[in-house]
């Protein structure tokens, strides 16, 4: 895999953790200082962007191995037909 994919995908997994982290935090400790309208919304916004963040590098993933095969099968093609 490219060094820059897996560097892509590593940070998406850390801003993940960190979102995660975040959303904990809110609605554990933000209830202390924040109306439980608003704990509930910042929580449910780190937590959403955690999900996203753990979602897309599968995404890419994907993205990268179908883009891969198809090369593959190009490269194929083109070696068949200079037989």
């Amino acid at each position: 895999m490219d060094e820059r994919l897996k560097k892509r995908i590593m940070m998406f997994y850390f801003a993940g953790v960190i979102n995660a982290f975040l959303g904990a935090y809110v609605a554990i400790e933000g209830r202390a200082f924040l109306p439980p309208e608003t704990v509930r919304w910042l929580a449910l916004f780190f937590f959403g962007f955690a999900a996203v963040d753990f979602w897309f590098p599968r995404v890419l993933k994907k993205k990268w191995q179908e883009a891969q095969r198809r090369l593959q099968e190009q490269q194929a093609a083109a070696k068949g037909s200079d037989k």
